[in-house]
């Protein structure tokens, strides 16, 4: 099993200044696994209620999504609704975890040995549990949020010293160490064992930051933006698809994976939920990547 990506699996509704969608496809481990899904093969593990769209179930498997690991169960998909007066914030109008509150990751036996893994922004307690239950992989990732931060900081400690990749945007890279200055922060975070922070940075691009070296990656231009939600997801599956296609990774290889996540969440925040990166010709994604390379080279 290549990647493995753990996460949710919701219904959004949203609201932006370019309009608005009820009951949207959704969650971490949905928009990852599209956007993985160009570069490397995904298997998912999350869980859906009776009610979740035959619709979201077709779309992953047209993007060839291993759907062992999903788990549907009586009651009503999580819900998630929210609103952006400013493109870099979401404002959350009302949250129902529904089935997600009681989520359990079980691992099917396919998925314990995975190449890569990928830990979505859920609970750090969920996150060591699908850690207990992997028996050997090549590199392991994981993303977050300043609510984990705040309310579950020892437990994400946890869970962020047994990591090789962290994501996490500037806020919330500083917001964790304590850190005003990106940098620093990063070299904190590579203190606690972990071989590279990714800092995702919005329109400003991105910077990975190992011990030796840094990347530094431009956002690609996207003028018509239409809902930001997912975009973090969406990079962070388009970043570790690639890796997932590389035996070992160096230097070049990480900044391959920042272009290709880069471009998934340029591409997703141009439409609402994933039909800004969901029916794109690989050709398309391969041709923006270039632009991408060209102009950063």
């Amino acid at each position: 099993m290549s990647l493995v990506i753990v996460g949710s699996l919701a219904l959004d509704s949203i609201s932006t200044k370019a309009g608005s969608v009820k009951d949207a496809l959704g969650g971490s481990a949905f928009y990852a696994s599209i956007a993985a899904s160009y570069f490397h093969q995904a298997s998912i593990v999350g869980v859906v209620g009776d009610d979740y769209p035959q619709a979201g179930i077709d779309l992953l498997k047209k993007h060839k999504v291993n759907l062992e690991g999903l788990e549907t169960v009586s009651g009503k998909t999580f819900r998630w609704s929210g609103k952006y007066e400013e493109w870099n914030q979401a404002d959350t109008l009302n949250t129902e975890l529904n089935v997600f509150a009681n989520f359990n990751p079980i691992l099917p036996s396919s998925y314990r040995n995975p190449k890569n893994l990928l830990l979505g922004n859920i609970h750090p307690s969920l996150q060591l549990q699908v850690l207990e239950q992997v028996e050997s992989y090549n590199c392991v990732a994981c993303d977050t949020m300043n609510y984990w931060i705040t309310g579950e900081h020892q437990t994400l400690s946890q869970v962020i010293r047994k990591m090789d990749v962290v994501f996490m945007n500037e806020e919330e890279v500083c917001q964790y160490t304590g850190c005003d200055n990106i940098f620093k922060a990063g070299r904190e975070i590579l203190d606690m064992g972990v071989k590279l922070i990714v800092i995702k940075r919005g329109e400003y691009g991105s910077v990975c930051i190992c011990k030796d070296y840094m990347v530094f990656m431009a956002a690609y231009p996207i003028e018509g933006v239409v809902d930001p939600t997912g975009a973090g997801d969406c990079f962070a599956g388009g970043f570790m698809g690639y890796l997932a296609s590389k035996p070992k990774p160096n230097k070049q290889d990480i900044r391959e994976a920042a272009l290709a996540g880069t471009v998934a969440a340029a591409l997703n925040v141009s439409d609402f939920s994933v039909n800004g990166i969901a029916n794109v010709d690989k050709q398309v994604i391969d041709a923006k990547i270039k632009q991408l390379r060209d102009w950063t080279s």
